[in-house]
């Protein structure tokens, strides 16, 4: 007797921020779905930085999955204040947070565990590696697993980030290298063992910015800080650092900024811990797919692009939220729910798309941090 496949009425690749307000929206009006990632646990990595999250996107998303109130009682404050620096440390520009602003920052761990709480016991099925997956005809789809085994699902949603697994389906576009290379650091418990790197940083965002590279910083809510000094490099520079020497990795970084302030470098040498490199990519900025029955894409899955204007999580989160939004909304004809989504999907990517492209010249601009200064003063008036 042979055992009848498993199936799945909807699947959801991705235990990100854009997977699981999806499957939260669709647990409130009594949707059930099933969310694969590969990690082994939630706990199984670390989650990253500060998020700021914008009122007409990410909040208008936890709105709809019923956290908004949860999200405002996690947000960090102060996290709104913002310090722009030039390469010899001189302030350009100050802004305190009074509060009353439209991004308040969370700690991206925090505002996952908010959302994994919110869903019914074993809806993340961690472990769960997806490793390709085939449509079947009449919308329906095989997925096959790490492990070998495999099941069918009735809908398909690659919440699965920039190397989707399940982008494939709908597209041949693949994220090209944007010009932009990112080295992680952290200072940790930064007022005691770090005092005069948490004193320029701020209690909030922080940029210093020439010579078409610089560092972008935030303070977390567990104290540390959290710096990414990011270059305009060819691509293959990362690969001729030994990171996993990390005096070798701190010294070939600190050869990137010889000409910058003592204060800015101490940055580097002060890190804790490993340097981690990250080379920034983006899927072109029109990307769009044909509508194919029974699979869409949500989030970076959909529309990866450089995080130079804040946008990523708060799209992936207001696709996940609008997805779920239309599939509850024509309840029987999952084509006509991803028409609906995908119809405001491709305009509202391609738009922030162009932003994101503006703002990553904005930062590495000949007259930078100048063009910084500019941008935020206009926001201003």
């Amino acid at each position: 007797m042979t055992t009848p496949t498993q199936h799945h009425p909807v699947t959801v690749v991705g235990a990100g921020l854009g997977g699981l307000v999806l499957a939260r929206v669709l647990h409130r009006h009594g949707i059930e779905a099933a969310v694969l990632d590969l990690e082994a646990g939630r706990d199984a990595r670390t989650q990253g930085g500060m998020l700021d999250i914008h009122e007409e996107t990410g909040q208008a998303a936890l709105r709809a999955a019923g956290l908004y109130d949860g999200f405002r009682a996690r947000v960090h404050p102060g996290g709104e204040a913002l310090r722009v620096l030039d390469k010899q440390a001189r302030v350009l520009l100050e802004q305190k947070d009074d509060g009353d602003g439209g991004r308040p920052e969370i700690d991206r761990g925090d505002l996952r565990d908010l959302l994994l709480d919110s869903l019914p016991e074993g809806t993340v099925r961690w472990g769960s590696k997806v490793t390709g997956a085939e449509p079947l005809g009449g919308g329906r789809h095989r997925v096959t697993l790490a492990d070998g085994s495999t099941f069918t699902t009735g809908l398909l949603v690659g919440a699965d980030g920039a190397w989707s697994r399940i982008r494939p389906l709908l597209s041949e576009a693949r994220p090209a290298y944007t010009g932009i290379s990112f080295v992680e650091l952290d200072l940790l418990d930064a007022d005691a063992r770090h005092p005069e790197c948490a004193e320029l940083i701020g209690g909030g965002m922080f940029f210093a910015l020439g010579d078409h590279k610089g560092f972008l910083a935030h303070r977390e809510t567990d104290g540390s800080l959290h710096v990414y000094t990011a270059l305009r490099a060819e691509e293959d520079w990362l690969s001729t650092v030994d990171f996993t020497d990390a005096e070798g990795s701190r010294a070939a970084l600190l050869e990137r900024f010889a000409s910058w302030a003592p204060a800015l470098r101490r940055l580097i040498t002060e890190a804790d811990g490993p340097l981690t490199p990250r080379l920034i990519h983006a899927l072109p900025v029109s990307h769009r797919w044909r509508r194919v029955p029974g699979v869409t894409l949500l989030g970076d899955a959909a529309h990866l692009m450089s995080p130079f204007a804040g946008e990523g999580a708060n799209l992936a989160m207001i696709d996940g939220a609008e997805l779920g939004q239309a599939l509850a909304a024509h309840p029987g004809d999952t084509e006509a729910a991803l028409a609906a989504y995908e119809a405001a999907l491709f305009p509202r990517s391609e738009r922030t798309a162009l932003e994101t492209a503006r703002g990553q010249e904005t930062l590495f601009h000949d007259r930078a941090p100048q063009t910084l200064v500019d941008m935020f003063s206009s926001f201003a008036a």
